[in-house]
């Protein structure tokens, strides 16, 4: 088994376990990813991904894409497992301990927040194996980190360390091995704490392009400016504020 899942009551804790591959992510990891996304699309919950063995994941399977040919290209395997985890309705944490290469790397910026151990190192050297990281790195990287940054990275293969990949807002937060996924939880909790539907919508605004802008904000505040739950929150805030 190439993925453990871990589904809680409001998240799931999935764990990459490949040892022999040092995690690298093949086919039936992505087969195992999509699964998950299947639960969390009928029950979502927050989603947590990390990696077993002080590795979150060296990359896709070279066993596997050395065999590939156009027509497998054009399927995007790894591509379109890694949009469906983004659009998730519940935000994503990616907790990256070791190398996130190549698909690695990619995955972890499909997630909407990235923690890094003080051991994590990403990098995409595609290029350095003749193809390109397409899985989500040419457009997801430089939303992140900037154009000019991500193509610095893209093009060299240049791998940065945790440091570096705070420094340019790559990740939120560096923790210690033994930390990391604890940390992870604790943002989790932190937005289980928020209201659901609030949190859903935040993330479908984050997520909408530029255009969509500012109409979508106001159409999902609309909603939420009915719910129920919104005036149990407010009313609870302003009678704190009173006593």
């Amino acid at each position: 088994m190439s993925v453990v899942a871990d589904y809680l009551d409001d998240r799931v804790v999935v764990t990459l376990d490949r040892p022999d591959r040092r995690n690298a992510i093949g086919q039936e990891t992505i087969d195992a990813l999509h699964a998950v996304c299947e639960e969390l699309e009928a029950h979502p919950r927050i989603l947590i991904i990390t990696g077993a063995g002080g590795v979150f994941a060296s990359g896709a399977d070279i066993a596997e894409l050395r065999e590939r040919r156009a027509a497998d290209a054009q399927v995007g395997i790894n591509a379109h497992a890694f949009i469906r985890i983004a659009a998730l309705d519940l935000p994503v944490i990616a907790a990256v301990d070791g190398y996130a290469l190549g698909g690695g790397a990619e995955l972890a910026y499909a997630a909407d927040i990235r923690l890094a151990s003080t051991t994590a190192k990403f990098g995409n050297p595609e290029t350095g194996l003749g193809i390109i990281a397409a899985a989500g790195a040419s457009w997801r990287l430089p939303e992140i980190v900037g154009q000019a940054r991500a193509a610095e990275l893209l093009l060299t293969g240049r791998i940065i360390d945790a440091d570096e990949a705070l420094a340019i807002g790559l990740v939120s937060a560096v923790h210690e091995p033994d930390s990391l996924l604890a940390a992870a939880h604790a943002v989790a909790d932190r937005i289980a704490r928020n209201d659901r539907a609030a949190t859903i919508a935040m993330k479908r605004a984050l997520s909408a392009p530029r255009a969509q802008h500012p109409g979508l904000d106001l159409e999902l505040q609309a909603a939420l400016f009915e719910s129920p739950e919104k005036e149990r929150r407010m009313t609870e805030f302003l009678e704190r504020r009173t006593r």
